[in-house]
């Protein structure tokens, strides 16, 4: 690893990037402004450009993930792929409310099989009646070969970004009447009808603080509100105000990755808020449905199972051991969520076909197996004998699940990859192979929307036997439940992921979770990330920041002072540096910092780079022809791309190669610069060039997960303009990943056993 001061005479000062003043937009779990810096690779520097309007920025970060135009049936032509998302999570909780609905109705004998097992009850039924003799009852055709299915090649088509039939006119100018006697801004208005539904500016009126219910509105802002339409009768001890604040806490849990919260931690929390009884406040939201209680058995790892009942002396009676629980709180969403994820990962494990008869035969896999070698042929043999099995390791390991979904393919199986973002999409699939018949790969939202993969059978299960899910620390609670749901009985499903780098933007921690309950194989790559690079990050991943051999400037640090010299060497970096020196262009080379704020925060690089790199009067809300440009369809996703023209049709964008039309009326919301990412939002990419920048005001950003992830977007060449000083090895060797409350291992304990 080198440092390197600039050594070359500086240019003719530009004017510097101005500060951002205004409020920032955390990144996930990190809210904190930024400031950054940047020098050469090879010791020549440049000025900065100065500043040209900035976009506002939308409250979502997350992993990619692709948009497809075409879908491949013909329910998902009329729907763009986020609408299919929608319906799908619809569809998900209704199978949901379903399934705990009959559960407490009675079962009728053989009423609710289907499949195999309804035949086998026919054939019982048959036999015992003297319809059939039993030779013929149970003799089965011969299964008719499997045919390889290869995805369909769809041309990709514009793609009007979703408006989820939004109110309308008259019900948005109702709101906005009612915004305006309260004193909030009418802007509002259009999302406030939309969060609240069917009489809204009602709803408003009669319960101010349900403006909390629209993102970012905050409890004073609410309070002021309340106190304009209410007047005398607002107070702080309201009910209405106690039950809006707690659902509102929640609901900022679930932004910080939690899926329930300690009934205690919200009671402190609504203290805060001058909320004056917390408990009473809990209370009013369960009686209200609008959260739900648990109580979850806590277990120590290692502690013998509980006393069984002791019985007294005297009248015989006894009284069993108490287990400690504890008492969490949940939005229902969530709750649902988890629960069915539970319960859809021990079907997986559960229904793997155990009968000597199954086909692919053990034989076969142990063959498959032994014309590999190392941990991939551990991972063929983990995965001929069981239904889940996790893979962990690095980018290079990535080419250990490719080999699997091709073994499974040459097995006779209908085996997917599964990724969060057509890159890596794209990646996979040149690891897979062309021909590879019987495989394939897809995004995680082609996937579950149908636009991509194998399709669904006749049940609307996943028309596959095997499925590989890429960068799995990035799969939330929903997504994770609405994917396991759609697993057909019997299929296998394999989660692949780096648990080094940071973890999903939505709520939950899957990966994580699968890895503590220890309920399924799990199998470590022993495949090193390669150079000095994957040397860096490797040490990252156990703490340790380390000083690397870089010969060929693979690694560089830059120090600087201060976030106006931050920008600076960014933009020096980017344009001049890295090119001349690496000889990686500018387009090929992504800027990573801790936050959107702040005077080297995204916005503030955004604006330096946009004026260094494509000039432009930014007449269509900030954006010209040839921005580079996130795209956010929905929240916890973004897709980075290119604007390519605007019309009065709305934004024209490219994002990984498929048109997308964004409306003038969302541009704001959804489209934002993205010379410059967050690592949240850059997690699961790669780039040829990362330039790292690390403000002094970052300190509270930083954790081992943020670094390691932001280290290892770069495959040829890493810049880290640091200004963080000691921050940064500290927090490599002392902050790890900020904890959530989630609620997976305590369902999976009493269905599936953890394995040694």
């Amino acid at each position: 690893m080198s440092t390197e001061p600039e050594t070359a005479a500086a240019e003719e000062a530009e004017a510097a990037a101005p500060e951002e003043t205004g409020p920032q937009a955390p990144e996930a779990e990190h809210a904190t402004d930024t400031a950054t810096a940047a020098t050469a690779p090879d010791g020549s520097s440049e000025a900065a450009g100065s500043a040209d309007p900035e976009a506002a920025d939308p409250d979502a970060t997350g992993p990619d993930a692709a948009v497809e135009g075409e879908a491949a049936v013909a329910e998902s032509k009329e729907l763009s792929e986020t609408e299919a998302e929608i319906a799908a999570q619809r569809e998900l909780q209704e199978r949901i409310a379903e399934r705990k609905a009959a559960k407490q109705g009675p079962v009728d004998a053989g009423a609710k099989l289907s499949g195999t097992a309804a035949d086998l009850l026919a054939a019982v039924r048959a036999v015992e009646s003297g319809e059939k003799p039993v030779v013929s009852a149970f003799s089965e055709p011969e299964p008719a070969p499997r045919r390889a299915v290869r995805e369909p090649v769809r041309q990709p088509q514009p793609v009007a970004a979703p408006t989820s039939g939004g109110p309308g006119d008259e019900a948005v100018e109702a709101v906005r009447a009612v915004l305006t006697d309260g004193g909030a801004p009418a802007t509002l208005a259009a999302r406030a009808a939309a969060v609240l539904g069917e009489g809204a500016d009602i709803q408003l009126r009669e319960d101010p603080w349900q403006l909390l219910r629209v993102g970012g509105v905050r409890t004073e802002q609410a309070d002021g509100f309340a106190r304009a339409l209410l007047g005398a009768e607002c107070g702080p001890d309201d009910e209405r105000r106690g039950r809006a604040i707690t659902t509102w806490l929640l609901e900022q849990a679930a932004v910080a990755g939690h899926t329930a919260l300690d009934a205690a931690a919200l009671t402190t929390a609504l203290g805060q808020r001058a909320v004056p009884d917390p408990d009473a406040a809990v209370q009013s939201a369960i009686a209200e449905g609008d959260i739900l209680v648990f109580q979850d058995a806590i277990e120590t790892p290692g502690a013998p199972a509980p006393a069984a009942p002791v019985q007294e002396d005297g009248d015989g009676e006894g009284e069993e051991t108490e287990q400690p629980v504890r008492v969490l709180v949940g939005l229902e969403q969530y709750a649902l969520a988890e629960e069915s994820l539970a319960d859809g990962l021990a079907r997986v494990i559960n229904s793997l076909p155990k009968e000597e008869g199954s086909v692919p035969r053990a034989a076969d896999w142990e063959s498959a197996a032994g014309e590999s070698s190392g941990s991939t042929a551990e991972l063929i043999r983990a995965v001929a004998g069981h239904g889940l099995v996790l893979h962990t390791g690095g980018e290079a390991a990535r080419a250990e699940p490719a080999a699997l979904v091709r073994a499974a393919a040459a097995l006779g199986l209908r085996a997917w990859a599964a990724t969060h973002s057509s890159a890596g999409r794209r990646r996979v699939a040149g690891l897979v192979g062309a021909d590879a018949d019987g495989a394939g790969a897809a995004t995680v939202a082609g996937l579950l929307s149908g636009a991509e993969g194998p399709g669904r059978d006749r049940d609307g299960a996943l028309d596959l036997d095997l499925l590989v899910v890429l960068d799995a620390p990035q799969l939330d609670v929903e997504t994770a439940a609405m994917l396991v749901e759609s697993l057909p009985d019997g299929a296998r499903l394999v989660l692949s992921g780096d648990p080094g780098v940071l973890w999903s933007a939505g709520p939950g921690r899957v990966f994580a979770d699968l890895t503590a309950a220890r309920c399924c194989p799990q199998v470590v790559s022993r495949v090193p990330d390669p150079g000095p690079i994957g040397e860096l990050v490797s040490g990252i991943g156990i703490g340790e920041l380390n000083q690397v051999e870089a010969p060929g400037k693979e690694v560089v640090i830059v120090p600087v002072r201060d976030a106006g010299e931050a920008v600076h060497r960014t933009v020096q970096l980017v344009a001049d540096s890295v090119p001349r020196a690496i000889g990686v262009p500018p387009e090929d080379t992504q800027v990573i910092t801790p936050g959107h704020g702040g005077a080297a925060g995204t916005r503030a690089l955004n604006t330096a780079l946009k004026e260094r790199l494509n000039p432009g009067p930014g007449r269509f809300g900030g954006f010209d022809p040839g921005d580079r440009v996130a795209h956010v369809p929905a929240p916890g996703r973004t897709i980075l791309g290119r604007v390519l023209r605007a019309d009065a049709e709305g934004l024209h964008l490219e994002c990984d190669g498929a048109p997308v039309v964004v409306p003038k009326e969302q541009v704001e919301q959804m489209v934002r610069h993205a010379w410059a990412l967050t690592a949240h939002q850059a997690v699961g990419l790669s780039w040829p060039a990362a330039v790292v920048v690390l403000p002094g005001d970052a300190a509270a950003a930083l954790s081992r997960p943020w670094v390691y992830t932001a280290f290892s977007r770069g495959e040829r060449h890493l810049s880290v303009v640091q200004g963080a000083e000691q921050a940064l090895p500290r927090a490599v060797a002392e902050i790890p990943a900020k904890a959530r409350t989630t609620r997976l291992q305590t369902l999976l304990r009493p269905q599936v056993p953890a394995t040694a």
